[in-house]
């Protein structure tokens, strides 16, 4: 045991002197998690739009003032007539435009109902979709605001109640996937290029000569970038909470143990990569480019793996960042327990025992 900590020690020197790879194990999952925190987003905000008001009434003068006062909204111009509408849609001004046609005031008194035209710029759909639904809403609020509860005929009253993230936030959705990309990449590439750096220099032989066996020799390499990687978990979860304000409403110690589990899994993976490959460069494109694809595409954050076709969606359940972001999901947004993630927890648990049995047979294979 005296042995194999000396292993650490030594590698924990190695990495304190080379100033790059402390910046890439503590630096770059602080400026990924703020970056893509803030970047990663499905929310729009402050979207400029036009107002083309036909009316200029009591009715539409307030109506346009709860469109300025919503922070989705930026009125960047008023309209004097339809025919600028399409003009300045042209020259990409605006993402919207409201049309309030004349009479609005008085259509609303004596008929309880007036018409609103909104125009979106459909070139993104996703955006337009967003924020012709951001009208509609702002529509119904004052609608429901100037009938002061009144019950008129045929109207429907629609409550809507959003569970885990009531304000919509994008970060709810978009830390969880962070998180799981940074500790992948990080722990895996930083593992991977470790010990391939050590058989390019020539160094690796004359450890195994010790009495220490490849076994220990290669799980020694790993344990100071475990413990590193507690840090950046630490950080990251800072981050979220106090930079990003996505809440842990659940147990902190349960979400600590978990991602402890998964970096326990890029750590083996790291392994097995650096056991099969003889350069720095080929376990850096595997590490980094071959893995970055599939936990961006296939983890579920950034594109929903229901919509994907069987096929992808056999392939995803491979991927380590999938199983890990359901956890952060059920544990830090919703608060749930062990009770509902028992079968992810035991999908990570296989895939570290797989990996790590591989990487240390595949490593004694080549080496010993």
């Amino acid at each position: 045991m005296k042995q194999f900590f000396a292993f650490v020690k030594k590698e924990f020197f190695h990495i304190w002197r080379d100033k790059r790879t402390m910046f890439i194990l503590l630096g770059m999952p602080v400026v990924q998690i703020v970056i893509f925190g803030f970047a990663l987003t499905n929310e729009v905000k402050n979207a400029k739009i036009a107002v083309l008001d036909n009316s200029k009434d009591a009715a539409t003068t307030s109506l346009i003032a709860q469109f300025s006062a919503s922070r989705y909204f930026e009125i960047e111009k008023n309209l004097t007539n339809y025919n600028q509408v399409e003009a300045e849609f042209k020259k990409g001004t605006i993402k919207l435009a409201i049309i309030l046609p004349p009479h609005f005031d008085e259509d609303l008194q004596h008929l309880n109902k007036a018409q609103v035209q909104i125009i979106a710029d459909a070139s993104d759909p996703n955006v337009a979709n967003t924020l012709t639904s951001y009208a509609a809403a702002v529509i119904i609020d004052y609608q429901n605001r100037i009938t002061n509860n009144r019950k008129l005929p045929y109207t429907i009253n629609t409550e809507m109640r959003m569970l885990y993230n009531p304000q919509l936030k994008g970060a709810f959705n978009f830390v969880p996937g962070v998180m799981a990309m940074v500790l992948l990449l990080v722990c895996t590439m930083m593992t991977a290029i470790t010990i391939v750096k050590e058989k390019e220099m020539g160094t690796m032989e004359i450890m195994l000569v010790s009495p220490m066996r490849p076994q220990i020799v290669v799980l020694a390499k790993a344990v100071p970038y475990l413990l590193l990687s507690m840090v950046n978990i630490t950080t990251i979860l800072l981050l979220s909470v106090f930079v990003l304000e996505v809440p842990i409403n659940g147990s902190i110690f349960l979400l600590a143990f978990e991602s402890i589990l998964f970096t326990l899994v890029s750590l083996s993976l790291g392994l097995l990569i650096s056991a099969g490959v003889d350069s720095q460069q080929s376990a850096m494109f595997i590490s980094l480019i071959a893995l970055f694809l599939p936990t961006v595409m296939l983890s579920g954050f950034m594109f929903p793996i229901e919509n994907m076709p069987l096929p992808l969606r056999t392939v995803s359940n491979i991927v380590p960042a999938k199983w890990y972001y359901i956890i952060v999901k059920s544990v830090m947004i919703k608060g749930l327990g062990l009770k509902a993630i028992w079968k992810e927890t035991l999908i990570l648990t296989g895939m570290m025992i797989f990996l790590l049995t591989m990487a240390i047979k595949k490593f004694k294979i080549r080496l010993a």
